[in-house]
């Protein structure tokens, strides 16, 4: 079974977003943080190293897979 490459890491949300090269990119990034983190009245954090993520939930899939996901995220990955 593989390894969720989203797990929840210890890096600044901050730390992310200022280092997105483009500005308008950036301040994007920022607004939607800004909003998706008041409607899921969750505080954002990162999974891995690029995904902002906001809750969690827990998950069971028909195969018997379980884990815990983020409610929502977002990436700035591509340029």
């Amino acid at each position: 079974m593989s390894e969720l490459k989203t797990k929840p890491s210890h890096a600044g949300v901050d730390v992310y977003v200022q280092a997105i090269p483009d500005e308008s990119r950036r301040a994007d990034c920022r607004q939607l943080i800004e909003r998706l983190s008041k409607a899921t009245g969750e505080a954002p954090r990162m999974g891995g190293d690029s995904v902002v993520g906001f809750g969690s939930c827990h998950y069971k899939g028909r195969n018997g897979r379980e884990g815990d996901r983020f409610l929502c995220g977002l990436s700035s990955r591509r340029p």
